[in-house]
This record gives C-alpha cells, sequence and structure tokens, in this order.
C-alpha cells in the first residue's frame, strides 16, 4: 500500500503556497529597489536646493523672478519626497504613496515648466558672467559626482516614470486581501496620469520645434504655420504631374494635421534666401480625397491623386515605398481631422418638430403669415448662398435675367470673404 500524497489536496496546497511565495519574493525585491533608488533621489534633489537654490537665494546672483523660472517648485518636491521615504524606508507604500499622490500638482507645475527651465538656464549661462562661474564651481563639487545642473533639474520628470513601473510592481505582486492594495492601485493612476502629461508635453514641445523648423526654411513671413492646434508630419519632395501633359515638376510638399503646403526652392544665388523656399499653394484636408491612382508608373514609383473642393493634384514619386507612405499619411491626416470635426446632435435634435399646428392655424392667423415670410426669407438667403459658393467666374445660370423677381446683386456688392489663414500671403489658398 502507497502512503504517496493524493496529486490533487497536497499538491495543490503545495503550488499555491509557493506561488504565494514567489509573489512575496518579487515584491520584497520591488521594494526594495523602491526604497535605495527613493534614497539616491532624494539626495540628488537635496544638492539642487542646498547648493543652487538657497545659496543663489542668500547670494542675489540671479533675481527672485530668474530663480523660479529655472527651479520652479523643486524645493517643495524635494519635501514631499522627504516625507515619502519615511514611510517606505518603514514598509509603508500604502499611505506613503496616498499622502504623496495628494500633492501631485507640485510635479504638474514642475513638468509644465521645464522648458522654460531649460531656457532660462540657457541664456543665464551665457548672458551673466558671475552665474556661470557660480554653477562651474558647484558642479565640481565631489558631491555632484561630474553631474551638471542641466541633468538635475530633469531628475523628477525621470522620476515618475520610474515611479509608474515600480507602482505596477508593487501591485501586481499584493493580494487584494492585502490592506495596501486599494491605496497602491490609486497611486497607479494618479502617477500614470502625470506620466502621460510628461509624454504629452514632450510631444507638444518637438511639434513646436518642427512648425518653427519649417517657418524659418519658408521665405518672407507671410506664410503663417506656427497655428495653435497644427501638427507637423512630414515632408519631402514629390513630383506634380500637370493636367495638360507636361513634365512633371519637383515640389517640396510639407504635409500638417490641416494642411498640405506646396513649396518651390528660391533662387541659389539669393543673398539671403538661397537656402529657402517659397510657398505656392496652401490645399486644405478638411474636404480633401486621397486616391491611389494604378498602370501609369510602370512598376516603379507610385502616383496618388488629391481632390479639393475648387483644385485636384496629382502627385508621383519614383519610390514605391514613399510614395505608400505619403498615402498612409494623407488618408490618417485626413480621417482624424474629419473625426474631430463631426457634430454628434442628441436625439431630440434631430426630431423634425412639425411647421404649425391645428390650434395655431385656428387661433393665430397673422403669425401664419409671418412664418411664411420668414421661410422665404431664409429659402432666398439659401440661393444667393448656393451661387456664391459655387465658382468665381458667376456664369449666369440658365432662364436668369435682368427682369427675374429676385435681384442678383453686382459682384462688388458681395459680402466680403472671410480672412484667409495668412492674409496676404503669396500662396494660394484653395
Amino acid at each position: 500500500m502507497s502512503f504517496a500524497p493524493s496529486p490533487f489536496t497536497p499538491m495543490g496546497i503545495r503550488s499555491i503556497q509557493e506561488q504565494r511565495d514567489r509573489w512575496e519574493m518579487k515584491r520584497s525585491r520591488t521594494a526594495r529597489e523602491l526604497v535605495q533608488s527613493e534614497q539616491r533621489y532624494c539626495e540628488q534633489l537635496d544638492l539642487v536646493v542646498t547648493y543652487f537654490v538657497e545659496i543663489l537665494k542668500a547670494k542675489g546672483t540671479l533675481r527672485q523672478d530668474i530663480r523660479e523660472s529655472i527651479f520652479s517648485s523643486i524645493k517643495s518636491i524635494h519635501l514631499i519626497n522627504q516625507t515619502l521615504l519615511s514611510h517606505v524606508e518603514l514598509g509603508r507604500f500604502g499611505i506613503g504613496f496616498e499622502e504623496f499622490c495628494a500633492h501631485l500638482h507640485l510635479y504638474n507645475t514642475y513638468i509644465d515648466n521645464i522648458q522654460t527651465a531649460k531656457k532660462v538656464l540657457t541664456v543665464q549661462v551665457k548672458k551673466s558672467k558671475a552665474f556661470r562661474r557660480f554653477k562651474k564651481l558647484q558642479e565640481s563639487r565631489p558631491q555632484f559626482k561630474q553631474q551638471k545642473l542641466e541633468d538635475l533639474l530633469t531628475l523628477p520628470l525621470q522620476r515618475i516614470q520610474q515611479y509608474k513601473h515600480f507602482l505596477r510592481d508593487l501591485t501586481e505582486n499584493t493580494g487584494p486581501d492585502n490592506p495596501e492594495f486599494q491605496q497602491l492601485s490609486k497611486a497607479v493612476k494618479a502617477i500614470s496620469e502625470v506620466a502621460q502629461r510628461i509624454q504629452d508635453n514632450a510631444r507638444s514641445h518637438e511639434n513646436h520645434l518642427q512648425l518653427r523648423r519649417v517657418q524659418k526654411q519658408l521665405k518672407g513671413r507671410k506664410t503663417r504655420i506656427l497655428t495653435p492646434g497644427r501638427w507637423y508630419i512630414r515632408e519631402g519632395w514629390l513630383k506634380t504631374v500637370p493636367p495638360k501633359g507636361t513634365e512633371a515638376k519637383p515640389k517640396m510638399f510639407y504635409l500638417f494635421s490641416d494642411i498640405l503646403l506646396q513649396a518651390k526652392p528660391c533662387s541659389a544665388i539669393h543673398p539671403t534666401n538661397g537656402d529657402k523656399f517659397a510657398c505656392q499653394r496652401i490645399y486644405p484636408l478638411k474636404e480633401c480625397t486621397v486616391d491611389k491612382v494604378f498602370g501609369h508608373t510602370k512598376s516603379q514609383g507610385g502616383l496618388i491623386s488629391l481632390t479639393f473642393a475648387r483644385a485636384k493634384l496629382l502627385l508621383m514619386s519614383d519610390d514605391q515605398g514613399d510614395i505608400n507612405d505619403w498615402h498612409r499619411s494623407l488618408c490618417l491626416a485626413i480621417g482624424q481631422l474629419k473625426s474631430k470635426n463631426t457634430v454628434v446632435h442628441r436625439r431630440d435634435e434631430l426630431r423634425r418638430k412639425p411647421i404649425r399646428s391645428d390650434p395655431d392655424s385656428q387661433s393665430m392667423p397673422e403669425l401664419q403669415e409671418t412664418r411664411g415670410i420668414k421661410r422665404t426669407m431664409v429659402f432666398d438667403e439659401e440661393v444667393w448662398e448656393h451661387r456664391e459658393g459655387q465658382s468665381s467666374s458667376c456664369i449666369p445660370l440658365a432662364g436668369e435675367s435682368g427682369h427675374s423677381a429676385t435681384k442678383r446683386p453686382k459682384p462688388d456688392e458681395a459680402p466680403a470673404a472671410r480672412p484667409q489663414e495668412s492674409s496676404g500671403s503669396s500662396c494660394v489658398i484653395l
């Protein structure tokens, strides 16, 4: 008779206990790494506060507004992280991060100011000889371990990303019945939002730099590229195929989230604009459709067709991969733009209201006549807006004469057109 343990109960209980032991081991390792890294982080923050913030305030080397622009809320961040360190060193991760997350607005302030801090610091290093010497002296101290102030200022942003990974590991290896589970779960969500803020700010800053670069590449200042809400996507050389079948000409195209800009290189012998481009056309993507055209490239390169409200554009490239990337980027940009412009109506707004009811028709005949006049006026305005939206050549409609009931206004009496994006620009905005 065998006395071996049952393959179900004893082995099952043992496997569950082993799994719990592995979770506890991972949690202990993550907790140890979190405490050690938090100690180093607080030491580095203390270097900035002690050797820069406090001494600069005492000496008066920089004005108060300049100091605040560079260091922002780093002193307050140092204080809340010292409190967090005192909790995690005692193993109280839940309550420590619960109190820490209540002060995350200090990190948000610091994150939003980091680009300004870098810019002001660079200006002061170049402008102020006293600050430049002071900064070099402090960074040469052995406590800094050859770290520059520029590197230390970015530590709070890096620490938020580290917190996100540490807290996820702690939460995953903490049982739901543990009192710290809910506290850690809320901390993961709060710190993940701050981490997303860092990424969004970085993307916005990178996009701003790209827009500024394109603006400097264009001749003059009439074409405005730096517009709120505009995102840079890509740029490159493409050949425009003319409708009359003449030779295709290479042009430089810049694709943004709302427009496609066509430009040509300036004359190479120009004294100031030899390396710049002149804007020729600005195509709005709001009403654009993109199609691939096959059978015209003999399996080399590709051709895409862009149809706008008042123009049509054929673009060609000898590189098949390049034209495919352009087609993909155009489709994504147009799709996102149309999804943003989609208006969602409520159900009660979509219901058609009756023009008039029987009680109104019996008791208010004068109101009916007034409504009829208003409907006629609205109809006349819609007819005029429809005609105004047609081609600028103002071709008369069939059957239209000078004795028509509705007098057409003269071209000089037409309402003023809405201001275009770049008033006075040499670009043609279609």
